[in-house]
């Protein structure tokens, strides 16, 4: 089979929605399946045209507004002259998705009756907390309905995603949740510090939620925080902690190599996550497959987590009631259930695919 996969940025550029495609991609290739990748993120550090893992990789050019949307026109013809089995497009937030649509459509133009089928997996989280990206995607909005109505599969990687699309789309989901190397987080070294500690992994936006636990860290004496991720909301986290008074007990490690993220999650007392955006939540599955049991806000998909019991569901994100999620999480075992590997995933994608 031809796999065309289309999506805003590819590794080595790091993110939830990269590694989801590079795990896919890589996984096809070893059952025999020819994959190429189409992504919008040529430029600096990283080659037009490349193989990585057996992975064929084109690179495009084009701008992101606000760091956002990737517009890069150059995908749509390139997915009109390929004339693959599937065309599957990630990341309903950024314009590739609808350049893989337009792509496809002139596709059965140009090919004749073409059988290729077009799968989009969205990532949907519904809206963006900066209100500049808010409104480019509210009139992003038709063309972004029309490309998942187009599609001739949509897969949702969680519940309330699935909902969501329903909601706001009127488009049926097939719901496959993100994977995981579940091995690799299981097998951890814990990260050895001399006082217990608490943890956030992920981009510092603001948006991510990291604020709260900074917060509630007064409430939390007995804990240190430490905060893994890099970003332009650092300097006023830093500002929230020295006016909160905990500055000496919050670690900023900024951009930490994967090699190091197992252990620093197997060693934590508990991780939260406290983001009001998300369509997954894949760093509360790392927590719970490294044993580390987690506190969640009841937001987005993260609310899904919620019907674990080694996830504490926090409504309000005040810092007495993170406090309390924390304590009430701290000890439970995790994981309590099992977690969905990367190889389940493909297969599962497959199915779509057929």
């Amino acid at each position: 089979m031809r796999v065309l996969q289309v999506t805003p940025r590819y590794p080595p550029r790091t993110g939830g929605v990269e590694t989801h495609v590079a795990e896919i991609a890589e996984r096809l290739v070893e059952r025999g399946h020819e994959v190429t990748v189409l992504a919008a993120d040529a430029g600096r550090g990283v080659p037009d045209r490349e193989t990585r893992n057996g992975v064929e990789v084109r690179r495009f050019r084009g701008f992101a507004p606000g760091g956002a949307f990737h517009v890069a026109p150059g995908i749509a013809r390139a997915v009109a002259r390929a004339d693959p089995d599937v065309v599957h497009a990630h990341n309903y937030h950024s314009l590739p998705v609808a350049f893989a649509a337009l792509g496809a459509s002139a596709a059965s133009v140009l090919h004749g009756a073409s059988d290729a089928r077009f799968v989009v997996t969205p990532h949907y989280h519904g809206a963006s907390a900066d209100p500049v990206r808010d409104r480019l995607l509210s009139l992003y909005r038709p063309l972004g309905g029309w490309a998942l109505r187009r599609a001739d599969a949509v897969v949702a990687v969680s519940d309330w995603e699935r909902r969501r699309l329903r909601a706001d789309f009127g488009v049926e989901a097939t719901v496959i949740p993100n994977g995981l190397d579940v091995s690799r987080f299981a097998d951890a070294t814990p990260e050895d510090r001399d006082r217990p500690y608490l943890l956030c992994v992920g981009r510092l936006e603001e948006y991510k939620g990291v604020q709260h636990a900074v917060r509630a860290l007064a409430d939390l004496p007995e804990y240190d925080l430490l905060v893994a991720g890099s970003g332009d909301y650092r300097d006023e986290l830093e500002r929230l902690a020295r006016e909160a008074g905990v500055a000496d007990r919050v670690a900023f490690l900024g951009y930490v190599e994967s090699d190091r993220l197992p252990g620093l999650y197997a060693g934590a007392e508990a991780y939260l996550a406290l983001s009001v955006f998300e369509s997954y939540g894949m760093t509360v599955a790392e927590a719970l497959a490294s044993g580390t049991p987690c506190v969640v806000r009841e937001a987005g998909a993260l609310v899904d987590w919620t019907d674990r019991a080694d996830c504490v569901g926090v409504e309000s994100v005040a810092p007495e009631d993170v406090a309390a999620g924390v304590r009430a999480a701290v000890g439970r075992d995790a994981p309590d259930a099992a977690l969905p590997t990367w190889d389940d995933v493909t297969e599962r994608v497959l199915a779509v695919y057929r």
